[in-house]
């Protein structure tokens, strides 16, 4: 019986250690580019900063609204 369990174990330990060594590859591709390339930390500035370079225009492209009726439209 014990012996079914350390099984158990194993195999949940060894998909925690794919997942795991899947998550280190993504996390060293980024590192990597973060050391070598400019344009992921560019990228991060953008998006997680709301950062633009200068002389540069920023456009917000918006989804409308299905519940919102429009401009000068009274709501019921």
């Amino acid at each position: 019986m014990r012996v079914s369990e350390l099984k158990d174990e194993v195999l949940a330990q060894e998909k925690l250690n794919t997942t795991l060594m899947q998550r280190n590859v993504h996390l060293r591709a980024e590192v990597n580019d973060l050391i070598h390339g400019q344009a992921a930390i560019e990228e991060r500035a953008r998006f997680e900063l709301g950062m633009i370079k200068k002389d540069e225009i920023f456009f917000q492209v918006m989804e409308p609204n299905p519940k919102d009726p429009g401009p000068g439209t009274v709501a019921p």
